[in-house]
């Protein structure tokens, strides 16, 4: 069985009976969270990119836990700076985590670490999503990414049973093109996430989730803190 919770943005934590994962912890500076980071127990923390809000709770989880971060080369090293256990990898790499397996994919963002005090921006590799074996079931988590053509080789090449892909706009596809991304993934549920958390993101999702039906696929709302199992 897989247990799956929002909490959020695209925060996603995915367990099985006795352990979990969780992908880019953004808590305490979304104000729709209704988790904080000293109340998440989990193993492994993912990481899709290094913007602000898909790590910003990775520290405090990942030390309160001592749970290994696993991200791209580049910001696992920059983790591991901060006194995290890391494990980097890299397009295309699979890393085995004992209880899930995760597949980095491509997604077509940026990727940087803002230092102000510096008014520089640090390299931090490429942005990623992940697809991800855990439970019984495969999950796709396609982090902040537009919409590309090798979304339909992915979904081709993989049974897919959730995927969480972004409908924002503005920093990320929005929901015509994410639209166009679950007919591709061709995923067994839908769940939209990365929007309602900024006012440039404000989206209707359970239009999304209607217009998915429309297309013959099953999708759901999930509020933060909600969850389900499969």
């Amino acid at each position: 069985m897989l247990n799956i919770t929002y909490h959020g943005h695209s925060s996603v934590q995915l367990g099985t009976e006795n352990k979990s994962l969780m992908i880019d912890p953004f808590l305490r500076g979304n104000e729709l969270a209704v988790t904080k980071p000293e109340d998440i127990k989990t193993d492994v923390v993912l990481l899709t990119h290094a913007h602000m809000d898909h790590i910003l709770d990775a520290e405090p989880i990942a030390k309160a836990n001592n749970a290994k971060v696993v991200a791209i080369v580049e910001l696992a090293t920059y983790m591991s700076w901060k006194g995290l256990d890391t494990l980097g990898m890299n397009m295309g790499g699979t890393v085995d985590l004992e209880f899930a397996k995760a597949k980095m994919i491509q997604a077509f963002h940026t990727s940087g670490i803002v230092l102000e005090e510096e008014q520089r921006i640090m390299y931090a590799g490429l942005p990623a999503g992940y697809i991800i074996d855990i439970g019984g079931k495969t999950v796709l988590h396609a982090g902040d990414t537009s919409l590309f053509g090798d979304m339909k080789m992915i979904g081709d090449r993989h049974q897919i049973d959730v995927a969480f892909l972004p409908i924002g706009g503005h920093y990320t596809m929005g929901p015509e093109d994410a639209l166009q991304a679950a007919e591709w993934f061709n995923a067994k549920l839908t769940i939209p996430v990365h929007y309602d958390t900024f006012p440039a993101i404000r989206q209707d999702a359970e239009h999304f989730v209607e217009q998915l039906a429309s297309k013959g696929l099953e999708g759901r709302v999930l509020a933060p803190g909600e969850s389900i199992s499969l």
